[in-house]
């Protein structure tokens, strides 16, 4: 199966990590009689030679290999064999070659490792067949996207259908023919047609739950038409009873087990990943129909399976990504399985919570009461690294709960507390107030000669700037003169401190001298900022700005630069030569930034429009600036209300992304609806 590996030149292909030297080993390394090692060889062809999912030259010549690896049958973990294979020959060749330097654009690579599997696709009819259940469950996609002709394909898929006994492998031969469906569409109507009504058959009795939950998902997918009126119905029915036909009564990840990050990943995932792949392809194939999707997350989860439930919390949170909807009743519904004795699950449900910031609140009753009467739930001792806010109480803080506050004094009180305590504060609001004589002790008693004082000092600093305690000031200037070279180095302790000071306005004044000794720094933004906040001043101000606009590599401070100078207003006039140079320049933040201040100050939108009417289209990221700097320039804002308008409209949140993990973008998106509401006015 090795025969001629010898005779290619490696050293001269290349991966992710340069020479492809290391490939034969990790070819031979797939064959290994050892599991282990053959675990570590399938890491290293996706984490190098398939990295992220592109396709090298090195990924081209492990073909032919990969290829005869699969059919032998001495070889362990053949089916993770085909899976890499179908793998490579799915990418779309859009990014061939990225990152190797030597990448050959859009019909590279990819489309030569797409070219040599149809040559080789002999090799996924044989394997359809296999003894091994788990590389009969690999061929079909493979079948789908590598053998021609279509009749062909359709034929082997209906035969195999016929005659398979595996429930799982019967789930991926469904999946293929809902590919097979919406591949052939357009090129071959007759047998997608015949596809269509195959799935239409499988998806009634006397077919199993999951069969027919599965060809359901397919169909929303390629013929939503054929859908049944009550679709919502009857999949709960059906998830129900594959439930209870799912043998034992069904456990969640395993735990406690080490507190690394794949632990915890382990122990929040639910050990039944086929009925979450199920219920996934129905969400994902139902779109935009949100009102259907919301009704089967509520009977999700109100199953009598925690594993249901469990999979129903994770579903709803790629939903909440993805459109701004009512959620009131799928969020109550998470927030009940806080009470659930799987630990698992009330893990997974805080997670979600905590990512809904004050979507959220239809929740805090029961994210209240758990933390109320279980003190352990309040902070999160991990295995490495420093304790943090324990999830269902940075869910209530985030949520804006005043009750989060006196639990937040309780762990304030206590000898270990979190350093991301902090960072929730905020999000109380005046709530938080009574909270401030403490976070100023706090921040009293850090010791400056310790490097380890860094990592609390930010969130105890940005607490009481979101507070304004103008009480702190000591605390504050004491941190800000004791720190070692701050003046000489960026630091993001100095910037938190002047930030804090400028929150404190004319009550900061005898940091006056401190801030104007900063202003020949890497920190001369933020002191900048601060200092016009304390005195009011601007000719010693604008200049520093100024320079800012230009701090190369620094993209946050041209942008904070270009803020600070639309908020002074008329009195930045010196900054519009280079403001308006900064408009058809650097990225589209500092573009819109740029305009947005040439609009405070001049109180003429005209110029800048096209460049904010650009950012706002192509640069979803900018929006919010935007509607801000509407929201604060008074009637000229109408020449931008469409946009405001619009985006209200919108049922997709603007950075739209069901799989992605960015913890702030639903926030993100709903302080930009509240923007967009201030600029129209109200």
């Amino acid at each position: 199966m090795f025969r001629g590996i010898d005779e290619v030149d490696w050293a001269s292909l290349r991966h992710a990590y340069g020479s492809a030297e290391n490939v034969p080993g990790l070819l031979r390394g797939l064959a290994s009689a050892d599991p282990a090692e053959r675990q570590t060889a399938l890491d290293g062809m996706y984490g190098a030679v398939h990295h992220r999912g592109d396709v090298y030259d090195s990924t081209l010549a492990c073909v032919p290999f990969l290829l005869a690896l699969a059919v032998r049958e001495e070889v362990g973990d053949r089916a993770a064999v085909v899976e890499l294979l179908v793998s490579i020959g799915g990418v779309d060749g859009a990014g061939d070659g990225a990152g190797d330097g030597h990448g050959e654009a859009v019909d590279g690579y990819a489309a030569r490792a797409r070219t040599a599997l149809r040559a080789g696709a002999e090799v996924f009819v044989r394997l359809a067949g296999d003894p091994d259940a788990g590389v009969r469950r690999a061929a079909p996609g493979a079948l789908v996207r590598f053998l021609d002709p279509p009749a062909r394909v359709l034929t082997l898929l209906r035969e195999r259908i016929t005659v398979e006994r595996d429930d799982r492998v019967l789930l991926a031969l469904i999946e293929s023919l809902g590919l097979f469906a919406r591949r052939h569409r357009s090129a071959d109507g007759a047998r997608a047609a015949e596809a269509v009504r195959l799935l239409a058959t499988l998806s009634e009795p006397p077919h199993g739950p999951g069969l027919r939950l599965a060809a359901l998902g397919r169909l929303a997918g390629c013929a939503p038409e054929l859908l049944p009126g009550d679709l919502v119905p009857t999949v709960v029915r059906l998830l129900r009873d594959r439930s209870g036909q799912r043998s034992g009564t069904g456990r969640g990840p395993d735990g406690p087990g080490a507190d690394t990050l794949a632990g915890r990943l382990r122990r929040l995932r639910p050990s039944d990943e086929e009925g979450s792949q199920l219920l996934r392809t129905l969400h994902s194939a139902l779109g935009g129909r949100v009102a259907d999707r919301i009704a089967l997350l509520c009977g999700q989860l109100t199953s009598p399976d925690a594993l249901d439930r469990c999979n129903a919390v994770w579903m709803s949170a790629r939903l909440f990504r993805e459109w701004r909807t009512g959620a009131e009743e799928p969020v109550a519904l998470i927030g009940a399985q806080l009470g659930a004795e799987e630990g698992w699950l009330h893990d997974a449900a805080a997670t979600v919570l905590g990512e809904l910031f004050e979507l959220a609140g239809p929740a805090a009753d029961h994210l209240h009461a758990l933390v109320a009467c279980r003190p352990e739930f309040r902070i999160r001792h991990g295995e490495r690294g420093a304790p943090t806010l324990g999830g269902p109480l940075k869910a209530l803080a985030r949520a804006g709960d005043a009750r989060a506050t006196p639990l937040l004094a309780e762990v304030l009180a206590g000898p270990v507390v979190p350093d991301d305590l902090g960072l929730v504060i905020p999000h109380l609001g005046r709530a938080a107030g009574p909270l401030a004589p403490a976070l100023r002790r706090r921040l009293a008693r850090l010791p400056l000669d310790e490097p380890g004082m860094r990592g609390p000092a930010v969130p105890l600093l940005s607490a009481l700037t979101a507070l304004g305690d103008a009480e702190s000031v000591p605390s504050v200037l004491r941190l800000l003169r004791g720190l070692p070279d701050a003046p000489r180095r960026p630091d993001a302790v100095t910037e938190a401190a002047v930030r804090a000071v400028g929150a404190f306005g004319g009550a900061a004044h005898e940091a006056i001298p401190d801030l104007r000794a900063l202003l020949d720094t890497d920190c001369a933004v933020a002191a900048a900022q601060a200092l016009w906040s304390v005195t009011g001043e601007t000719n010693a101000v604008v200049p520093v700005l100024v320079r800012g606009l230009t701090a190369p590599g620094r993209g946050r401070q041209r942008r904070a630069a270009a803020d600070a100078l639309g908020r002074l207003g008329p009195a930045a006039g010196t900054a519009l030569p280079e403001l308006r140079r900064m408009t058809g320049s650097g990225d589209a933040s500092e573009r819109a930034a740029a305009a947005c201040a040439v609009w405070r100050i001049t109180g003429d939108p005209e110029p800048v429009l096209p460049v904010l009417r650009s950012a706002w289209m192509e640069h979803p990221r900018t929006r919010t600036t935007i509607a801000g700097c509407a929201a604060a320039v008074g009637p000229t804002a109408t020449l931008v209300h469409d946009l405001l308008r619009t985006e209200l409209r919108s049922p997709r949140r603007h950075r739209a992304n069901a799989t992605g993990h960015d913890g702030h973008a639903i926030h993100e998106d709903e302080t930009l609806l509240r923007t967009c509401r201030e600029a129209l006015g109200g």
